[in-house]
């Protein structure tokens, strides 16, 4: 059921709608509409809110829409902001939906949960819990004790899964990992000669740069680096770069290379060993330097995470190559593939991932599929990391 972005005039709903799940037809309640909605509209804010969460919140009075909103940029104004501005005076005792607990504290912006009581809500349907330890069901309390009624868990699963990595990073502090990998149908990211431009189709290419968008920092090997000169920034869509992260166990980058001179405004990290010399990068006041000990001889990953956690980086996309695939997945590290297969075979080449040390099927990693569906003339799945019992 198609919903405008705004409204001039407050709009009459229709309860009658339908979806299709598990092959039934299943009638959806006034509620779960315009909890849909509310998520619809969080989703718009994905380049642009990161490391908040997207949140999107519909005011609903007397069975029509009076006002909506979602978090449109980090610092800016909150969904319930947004949405409350809009409904002007029609929010007095009307009812308000939103995908997460409204905030209660102060931070870059006040607290929703004094603006919701100030404008007159009766009744919040929220989704989920904010694992925030400043919020964390204290929202919700506040809300209560002020007189109005709170329901939560309407569409919780899909509004868990519209911020996953938001929901780690606030309940356990460490940074979500995704990798994404562009192959072909047997399982090859280049030929054997090295040449990779273009296994995916421009339609995949532009997705690929809309999970830049919506990653707070993205992460390749030297090898990448040395082998494309890339200059990982945000191009096909809108939203801003993210920060641009190398493994580079010796610093042998090349001092000239794009990612080292980049002009915008986002950083490059670059991670190397303890004990090798530290590169001249006086002049690229952009460029910062990490060290980690020496894990089988390379940078250790498990160190690269624990300080981009700390540094409040909340999600990174992995774009390659091969050994940086299989050395995250092989200590356990992913959280979720996004994986574009092009309709193409190449035979001998590179393949995606390498030895994982597993000798038999039912020590593989297993994966839960979120998505597949088709981009272009490629196939896109996305799927979560089923963590095993030691991580």
């Amino acid at each position: 059921m198609p919903w405008s972005t705004s409204f001039s005039q407050p709009r009459r709903l229709y309860v009658g709608a339908f979806s299709l799940r598990a092959g039934k037809l299943k009638e959806k309640s006034l509620d779960e509409l315009m909890m849909a909605r509310a998520i619809s509209l969080a989703r718009r804010g994905a380049a642009w809110v990161a490391p908040n969460p997207m949140v999107g919140a519909v005011v609903v009075k007397d069975g029509q829409i009076v006002g909506d909103g979602y978090h449109r940029r980090f610092g800016g104004p909150h969904a319930e902001v947004h949405a409350l501005r809009k409904s002007g005076k029609q929010a007095n005792g009307a009812t308000l939906y939103v995908n997460l607990e409204p905030c209660c504290h102060y931070g870059k912006t006040p607290p929703c949960t004094d603006r919701i009581l100030e404008a007159g809500i009766v009744k919040v349907y929220a989704a989920i819990e904010d694992p925030n330890p400043e919020v964390n069901g204290k929202g919700f309390a506040k809300l209560r004790e002020a007189g109005v009624k709170v329901e939560v868990g309407l569409m919780a699963t899909e509004a868990e899964e519209l911020n996953l990595p938001y929901l780690k990073k606030a309940a356990t502090g460490m940074t979500w990992i995704t990798l994404k990998i562009a192959q072909s149908l047997d399982g090859r990211i280049a030929s054997v000669t090295g040449h990779s431009q273009w296994i995916s189709g421009k339609k995949s290419q532009r997705y690929a740069h809309l999970l830049r968008a919506t990653h707070d920092a993205i992460l390749v090997g030297i090898g990448t680096v040395n082998t494309d000169d890339c200059s990982l920034t945000v191009r096909h869509v809108s939203g801003r770069n993210p920060i641009r992260i190398v493994l580079d166990s010796h610093f042998s980058i090349d001092p000239e290379c794009k990612l080292l001179n980049n002009p915008d405004d986002a950083p490059t990290w670059v991670f190397g060993l303890e004990g090798e010399n530290d590169p001249d990068w006086s002049n690229r006041p952009n460029v910062r330097l990490f060290k980690t000990r020496p894990d089988e001889g390379r940078v250790d990953l498990g160190e690269v995470h624990r300080i981009l956690s700390e540094l409040g980086v909340g999600s990174l996309l992995v774009e390659g190559g091969s050994h940086v695939w299989t050395s995250f997945l092989d200590r356990d590290l992913v959280d979720k593939v996004e994986v574009i297969v092009a309709p193409m075979l190449i035979g001998t080449g590179i393949e995606a991932i390498n030895n994982l040390g597993i000798l038999k099927v039912h020590d593989a990693i297993r994966l839960q599929p979120i998505q597949w569906r088709k981009i272009g003339d490629d196939l896109h799945i996305a799927a979560r990391v089923l963590h095993s019992e030691k991580s």
